[in-house]
């Protein structure tokens, strides 16, 4: 596993001590510097990214038309007395999804008679709308559904519902469709620009913002405040692994405060005791993120993983019965814990046949096994994916799916990948080979014949193997700083403390901690509530280095003493508050014997990104820089660049926009008809101008024109011209072929210059290097 240090500068000392007014009793050096990295360099961002009370939250009519038409919808169902149906999801972001729409809307629509909820169930009918679910609430006399976390791209489902008369409105954050579908309203952040701060909202958030646009539109008829359901939009977002700037990031801080504060009142006064007990269970008391991250969010999760039905957990999160709350709590935890023993086994089977693959020749990992169980797949892909370096699909061919045709022999599982490789994108482009498939683009849900599996994984290896270039998959881990054992504690927490809630885009701080050792280092089973052994292990440990004479706590999650290396060491790890011990300690993340060479450091000086910028049209080159304007097909053209950079020890600059592809039938088209007209008008033409005209290679304009001459056009040199005459002798069938040639070549290209568009600095620096 390779490791690699955050490339670092020390910020200003008038940074440092604007950081320092935040925690006074530090020094302040280790949180700006991370800020500072992490592109957070003024007085302004600094103040609204730490003090909430400053942002200024994004208004839910950003949604525009979308969110007026379910507005709309709503209230002629409040007026008529419709009747209601939330279809939610079965993980912790739709689980809350749900019961944000529950107390949201049960503002506004009387619980259980004209207004309910469905969710499908995990382990039978998987994620989205389905067509039994919908009968269900059919038979029930639903009139409208308002799905959350979910549906928009459930096309089939949609028309099913209304043939049936029932409405629906998609709230949801995941992929969407090629085109809008047949609702009455989606209301879907991926239509916004990326840029802006409703753009990363998950499916909790997004239910928030329809329930604070009825609120605003209907302000006096709300009896509790909509403030009271900000503690479950921070558990959904929290556990949904959401990038956390805007709106994320404020809704997240207010409601992890809110939890906090319920959490400490007397258990008959909470106002979610069920979140109460829950927190109680875990040992954790939710001021933190990493009490939902590691202790609320998965929990949730178990229940669908193992039961596969979860709604009762929409009670646990809403209700106000104590006792009953109490009841639901300790079978979630009790849910938990079978995970926990179920995960450790299907991970060591998976491990095994790991062991027969040889990875020197596998992109994409792709396993399967009837006795698996579907519901903790994910997490175990999850942790493959890390170990390897490499994304991974586990498959259970023993599943059953919730369908029509009972005669499908169908395989079920989940998909993992790792930072550089959007999964999503490359299982979709193999849908032909697929039953069902979701999610993002690095997790994801799929279903497939068992006869197509193996088609599937080479299909699937091969796109990847094309799209990397020939780059290796090397497993990693990053540091963010380098500490020593003095450093750690109250101090330093208080410090790394002023960047929560973390997330994507802005990572818990890993710590670098070299030549260091282990004492007193002891595993055991965790236990469940009852006192249980559990088997899931962790190991508990002292570390110490030469900093000073005292030893600092930590754990190993998943692990045995004997893994931990005798005698020096280097690791990476998170600070953390143990509540329930009351102590500071270390979260071991990987840990290897010392090594005195340094930890790799990218240069990414090497090369500036201006890619995909605007205003860059007037560029001229500078005597310092090497500019790249044209978007390279290989790997190949991009090192020959490389090469001259060095040659005229000049900076080498990527300059290139992603490109506005025609389809390659379009493009087919257009040449065709130019040589139509260049043959009809006899005007000569240079070759710079078709490529600039088509957007094409030489190399793909070379194949056009051979299909051009079996379809009886003549093309001649003159000078530096061509000429194009109609000859009329052609040859249909070896065009077609040559056609289709034309077609993959233009196809591949432009799957090449896409790539070639996002793909991070951090591999090409790799692929100039080697």
């Amino acid at each position: 596993m390779e490791w690699i240090l955050t490339t670092t500068e020390k910020p200003p000392d008038w940074f440092i001590e604007l950081v320092k007014k935040y925690a006074p009793a530090t020094s302040g050096n280790f949180a700006s510097q991370l800020f500072w990295q992490r592109g957070i360099q003024n007085e302004e961002k600094l103040a609204a990214f730490i003090n909430y009370q400053i942002y200024q939250p994004a208004n839910p009519g950003e949604f525009g038309q979308e969110m007026n038409l379910a507005l709309q919808r709503l209230i002629t169902a409040r007026k008529t007395g419709e009747k209601v149906a939330i279809w939610g999801d079965f993980d912790a972001d739709g689980i809350t999804s749900t019961a944000v729409l529950w107390d949201g809307l049960g503002e506004f629509f009387q619980q259980h008679h004209q207004l309910s909820y469905y969710i499908p169930n995990r382990l039978t009918e998987s994620h989205g709308l389905n067509k039994p679910g919908i009968d269900i609430l059919a038979a029930q006399d639903c009139k409208l559904i308002i799905t959350c976390d979910t549906g928009s791209t459930n096309i089939s489902e949609i028309i099913y519902a209304q043939n049936l008369g029932i409405d629906v409105i998609i709230t949801d954050h995941h992929t969407l469709p090629s085109a809008r579908p047949p609702v009455i309203a989606i209301i879907n952040p991926r239509y916004l620009a990326k840029e802006h701060p409703l753009y990363h909202l998950s499916g909790v958030a997004v239910a928030y913002k329809l329930v604070e646009a009825l609120y605003i539109s209907l302000p006096d008829i709300p009896k509790h405040p909509l403030t009271d359901l900000l503690d479950l939009v921070a558990v959904g977002l929290i556990a949904d692994l959401v990038q956390l700037s805007g709106d994320c990031r404020y809704l997240a801080q207010l409601g992890i405060q809110q939890l906090h504060t319920d959490y400490k009142k007397l258990p008959k006064e909470r106002r979610r005791p069920g979140l109460g007990k829950l927190l109680e269970l875990c040992q954790k008391s939710g001021d933190r993120p990493t009490d939902i991250s590691f202790g609320l969010g998965p929990r949730i999760n178990a229940v669908s993983r193992i039961h596969g039905d979860a709604s009762f957990c929409v009670e646990l999160l809403t209700s106000r019965d104590m006792q009953r709350c109490q009841l639901l709590a300790e079978e979630t935890e009790l849910a938990n814990s079978r995970r926990k023993s179920l995960q450790k086994d299907v991970q060591a089977q998976v491990t095994k046949k790991l062991r027969q693959l040889d990875l020197s020749t596998t992109s994409i990992i792709v396993l399967e096994d009837p006795q698996w169980a579907v519901g903790v797949l994910g997490l175990v892909a999850g942790q493959i994916a890390q170990e390897t370096g490499r994304p991974t699909i586990l498959l259970s061919t023993e599943a059953k799916e919730n369908q029509t045709d009972s005669s499908l022999s169908l395989a079920r599982g989940s998909a993992r990948s790792i930072n550089s490789v959007d999964l999503y994108q490359l299982v979709q482009e193999q849908a032909h080979l697929l039953y069902r498939f979701g999610g993002h683009p690095f997790a994801a849900g799929l279903s497939l014949l068992i006869e197509n599996i193996p088609l599937f994984t080479a299909a699937i290896n091969q796109k990847l193997r094309q799209s990397l270039g020939g780059i290796n998959l090397i497993p990693s881990v990053q540091a963010d700083l380098v500490v020593t054992v003095a450093d750690l504690g109250k101090d330093l927490f208080l410090e790394l403390k002023l960047l929560e809630p973390c997330g994507m885009g802005n990572p818990i701080p890993k710590l670098l901690i070299k030549n260091c050792w282990f004492e007193n280092s002891r595993h055991q089973n965790q236990q469940d509530w009852k006192g249980n052994k559990i088997q899931y292990i962790k190991t508990d440990f002292n570390i110490r280095d030469n900093s000073n004479n005292n030893p600092f706590p930590g754990i190993w999650w998943g692990h045995y003493q004997e893994e931990l290396p005798i005698g020096r060491c280097d690791c990476i790890a998170e600070i953390d508050f143990n509540s329930f011990k009351n102590r500071y300690e270390i979260r071991l993340i990987a840990v290897r014997s010392h090594v005195e060479t340094e930890i790799k450091t990218p240069n990414l000086a090497m090369i500036l990104d201006w890619r995909n910028q605007e205003n860059l049209g007037e560029i001229k080159s500078e005597k310092s820089l090497l500019i790249i304007k044209d978007c390279p097909t290989s790997w190949d053209s991009l090192r020959l660049w490389w090469k001259q950079s060095l040659e005229q020890q000049k900076q080498l600059v990527i300059a290139w926009k992603k490109s506005q592809n025609h389809t390659p039938k379009d493009i087919w088209i257009t040449l065709v008809g130019i040589a139509k007209y260049l043959s009809r008008t006899n005007q000569p033409v240079i070759s710079v101008e078709l490529l600039e005209k088509l957007g094409i290679s030489n190399q793909c304009l070379y194949l056009g024109f051979q299909a051009l001459k079996y379809l009886g056009f003549i093309i001649q040199r003159q000078d530096h011209h061509l000429q194009i005459i109609w000859d009329s002798r052609y040859d249909q069938k070896s065009a077609d072929k040559v056609i289709n040639q034309f077609l993959a070549a233009v196809r591949e290209e432009q799957f090449q210059r896409d790539y070639f568009s996002h793909v991070p600095l951090s591999i090409i620096i790799a692929m100039m290097n080697k």
